[in-house]
């Protein structure tokens, strides 16, 4: 017996020193083409069928549901008889959900035909010794006798199919996924987008905003989640944009877990500025499932998307031309370092024929400053419903102390009421007005806070409306002295117009005078010496008279 055992390890060690031999001289794609050929040469005789389902199937570009649906299936089939399982939470965290674990061997029976399950995977021998070793592709490889193919291939694998989503279904847990950085994605990770159980408990019951809009908003959620019969009939891909505007604080984050609350549905939280070009995001839109919000929240921050055309500017200087060179240089480097997302890749995003691959998905879109938007992205048909979610109103103020006091009536919703009606203040802050602070808050405190607050709004609303009106009056009034002083400034121009033709006019007259007294003075010598040598002619008849 010692001697077989010593002749049984001698031997094996022999064997294992050989192979190790072979496998490190002789070349890879020899080893290939002997084991190809010993297949081919054993599969005469092996009488076992096998059937392999891998994860992702061609490009890699979607997880192959045929792969999901026997995952499930084994889930539920195999913790009875595997000895090696992994466990995960099912759904809302109620209990474990057990399915075998890599390299672990199942037996199953359908009908009376015994078939064997084996979890697999392979990484390529010539990536091995990488830096990042190549995708791990996993598959399960189903095997059984060549006697029983009809039977397996008609009627099992269908079974397995069908049992296997309806399992996904019970089992199913909702998801809140975001992505990475491009270049943190390794060659070996399973897929682009990373995930956490999504919990977030808000709902349409407790969401702060008008009745009669948040039930249009319900009833056009409801009638889009079971319209697939009517999209396939208009000839549209089956999803459905919403874009949520409105000031920071107004709910537009509580409004899509909301929503996806209602429906049941996954979130992926795209984070646009992680995204290296267009062609990531086309493979980020594929590795989404059905049922799904895909989220781009405050869109207008996240990347140049606002609509701001470049403009070609002609300079008329040599200096400014190299200025704009370097300018645009630097720009092209910055670039070139951040995403390269363009307005284009989103809108074929959203649009494209890459949007119809898969179905019944919401695109939800949230932004501050709706404005600042490039209309093509925010046209219906792409944001298909536009909901603004403004300022608190009253009723929405009642679904908070419903939410946060458990009040339906109270003496001072009048007056709260009427100070709502004359400030602008979001459901945010009003709800933090109405949590308590510590253990000793009661609902009483909570009001009066929520009325100071109120007041104190109103009072600083009524004093920007008394500066307001201070500062108009004040413009009026230095409109009015500033008329005052023109026509005044007129009025004195005019006077003196009026003295400086007065002043002519009298000057005139004071011309035309002294002609007329040097005409008359002129006469008047003339006159006066006529009258003086008659006067002597006189004197000189009368002393001749006396002398006689």
């Amino acid at each position: 017996m010692t001697e077989m055992f010593t002749t049984m390890g001698s031997t094996l060690a022999s064997f294992m020193f050989v192979w190790a031999i072979i496998r490190q001289y002789c070349p890879y794609e020899l080893r290939r083409f002997f084991e190809k050929y010993t297949q081919k040469i054993t599969g005469y005789f092996y009488p076992y069928i096998r059937v392999s389902f891998h994860e992702f199937a061609g490009d890699r570009l979607k997880r192959s549901d045929a792969y999901s649906a026997v995952e499930a299936y084994l889930s539920a089939n195999s913790s009875k008889s595997a000895k090696k399982l992994k466990a995960e939470m099912g759904r809302d965290s109620r209990k474990l959900v057990l399915s075998m674990d890599e390299y672990e061997r199942v037996t199953d029976d359908f009908r009376g035909v015994k078939v064997w399950w084996l979890l697999s995977k392979s990484v390529s021998a010539a990536r091995q010794n990488s830096y990042y070793p190549e995708q791990e592709k996993r598959f399960y490889k189903l095997t059984f006798h060549k006697k029983h193919r009809d039977i397996i291939t008609e009627k099992y694998l269908e079974h397995v199919v069908s049992e296997g989503k309806e399992i996904r279904v019970r089992n199913r847990q909702r998801k809140l996924y975001t992505n990475s950085p491009g270049f943190k994605w390794p060659s070996y990770k399973q897929t682009m987008w990373s995930h956490i159980v999504f919990e977030h408990p808000a709902s349409f019951e407790t969401l702060a905003m008008d009745p009669e809009k948040k039930v249009e908003i319900i009833e056009d959620l409801m009638t889009f989640c079971k319209s697939k019969d009517y999209y396939a009939k208009i000839g549209k891909a089956w999803k459905r944009g919403y874009l949520l505007y409105g000031p920071p604080g107004t709910g537009k984050s509580t409004m899509i877990a909301a929503m996806a609350n209602l429906l049941n549905y996954d979130i992926y939280d795209l984070e646009l500025t992680a995204v290296k070009d267009n062609t990531e995001l086309r493979k980020l839109l594929i590795e989404t499932t059905s049922k799904s919000i895909i989220v781009i929240e405050d869109i207008d921050c996240s990347l140049d998307l606002t609509g701001q055309r470049k403009k070609k500017s002609e300079k008329s200087s040599d200096d400014e031309n190299d200025k704009l060179s370097k300018e645009i240089a630097k720009k092209e480097a910055k670039e070139e370092i951040g995403s390269k997302v363009t307005l284009s890749g989103l809108l074929n995003f959203i649009d494209g024929l890459w949007s119809a691959c898969g179905g019944e998905r919401l695109i939800v879109f949230t932004t501050n400053y709706v404005e600042k938007l490039d209309p093509a992205l925010i046209r219906r048909g792409r944001m298909d419903k536009h909901i603004e979610l403004s300022y608190c109103t009253f009723e929405a103020f009642k679904v908070l102390a419903k939410n946060y006091l458990s009040l339906e009536m109270h003496p001072m919703f009048d007056t709260i009421q009427t100070l709502i009606g004359e400030t602008k203040i979001t459901p945010a802050d009003v709800a933090e007005n109405l949590m308590p602070k510590s253990s000793l808050d009661d609902a009483e405190k909570s009001k009066e806070e929520a009325a100071k607050e109120e007041a104190a709004k109103k009072e600083e609303a009524a004093k920007k409306e008394a500066a307001k009106k201070e500062e108009a009056a004040k413009k009026e009034k230095e409109g009015k002295d500033e008329a005052a002083k023109n026509e005044k400034e007129a009025k004195e121009e005019a006077a003196k117009k009026e003295k400086e033709e007065a002043a002519k006019e009298e000057a005139a007259k004071e011309e035309a005078a002294e002609k007329e007294y040097a005409a008359r003075k002129k006469a008047g010598i003339k006159e006066n010496g006529q009258t003086k040598a008659d006067a002597f002619q006189s004197q000189v008849d009368k002393e001749t008279e006396n002398v006689l």
